[in-house]
């Protein structure tokens, strides 16, 4: 079983030559211009804008709290280690709804497509997480974009899920009234499915957000740089110190990103009952 997997993996790689090398010059563009801007960016201006993010999405002390984490990961000196990793995350997300909601907008309208994907989302969400990293290392080398390509395959199914089963448990009277209406599949799609689904579809954005935060580590292990990159090192050098000091960072990041992405969620949530 294992040399057939090994021989389609070849194969892929000789015919779809171009189209890696396409996926590998986006990706890298991508990630290099989200972490230059965010370097470039005044660190006092990236500390407003987080204190400002969790204040509006949650609370003046969660905004000022989340200011002070930023703070804090600045005073380690991993500033710079702290925006590679969120641009690999924000390419990484950014990456996954662009394919995950349309895959789960498919499979809520086709049950047989949705019959078809949900083993495969089993499987990409029960495998090993270290078995990404290698085919990950064959298309794409050591570096970056094959971080990205393993956390893709690992933080993907959340969004897909939660999106067939957002649009699937729209209210069936919203959508018939629609219907009465002489709406199209798309006006029912884009103006009464989609909002109606938006929140259970942010909680699929935090989910996949999360998993994605969690291949940090895992993913330096092909050469992804970032917080992750210096807790191997630490790993490797058995430094305290390093290993608290970026690990309690990805923990601030966790927390920070958990908290805004769910309030945003509840914002959702609260707009749709007004409009209601």
């Amino acid at each position: 079983m294992g040399k057939y997997a090994d021989q389609f993996v070849s194969f892929l790689d000789v015919s779809l030559e171009g189209f890696f090398d396409f996926i590998f010059l986006v990706a890298s563009m991508t990630i290099n211009g989200i972490q230059d801007f965010l370097i470039w960016l005044p660190w006092w201006l990236f500390i407003i804008a987080i204190f400002l993010l969790g204040w509006y999405f949650k609370s003046i002390f969660s905004g000022i709290l989340y200011a002070v984490f930023i703070f804090l990961i600045g005073t380690f000196g991993l500033w710079e280690d702290m925006m590679t990793t969120i641009a690999i995350i924000m390419t990484a997300v950014l990456i996954c709804l662009i394919i995950g909601i349309p895959i789960g907008i498919f499979m809520s309208y086709s049950t047989g497509f949705s019959a078809i994907m949900r083993p495969i989302l089993d499987a990409m969400q029960t495998m090993p997480s270290f078995v990404y990293l290698i085919p990950a290392i064959f298309f794409f080398g050591l570096g970056n974009v094959s971080a990205i390509f393993a956390t893709l395959i690992y933080a993907l199914p959340p969004v897909i899920r939660l999106t067939e089963l957002a649009i699937r448990g729209v209210d069936k009277e919203v959508i018939e009234s629609a219907q009465s209406f002489g709406s199209s599949n798309w006006q029912m799609l884009s103006k009464v499915q989609l909002p109606q689904a938006l929140p259970t579809i942010m909680a699929g954005v935090n989910q996949t957000t999360m998993m994605a935060l969690a291949m940090v580590v895992i993913a330096s292990m092909v050469g992804a740089q970032g917080l992750g990159e210096q807790v191997l090192v630490a790993i490797n050098r058995i430094d305290i110190a390093l290993g608290f000091e970026a690990g309690i960072s990805i923990v601030f990041l966790a927390i920070i990103i958990d908290r805004v992405t769910n309030g945003a969620a509840d914002k959702f949530q609260k707009h749709r009952r007004v409009a209601r």
